[in-house]
């Protein structure tokens, strides 16, 4: 008798709050499930702070020195 053995897998995409990927972590070990997180580029989070209007415009070179260091 010839038995073949066959993994298949289904990859999910989830979206949930931060509060909750410590507890998904720890149910993913237990289940010996593979966890990959994708982490935003820096580029991704400058877009996304740009959208989301979270930028600083400063007044001139000295004000721009003073945010930076103050």
């Amino acid at each position: 008798m010839q038995t073949t053995a066959t993994n298949d897998f289904q990859s999910v995409q989830l979206t949930l709050p931060d509060s909750d990927l410590s507890f998904l972590r720890t149910i993913s070990k237990k289940m010996g499930w593979s966890l990959k997180l994708k982490r935003k580029s820096g580029i991704e989070q400058g877009l996304e702070d740009i959208q989301k209007g979270r930028v600083f415009h400063a007044k001139n070179s000295v004000d721009l020195i003073e945010q930076i260091l103050g």
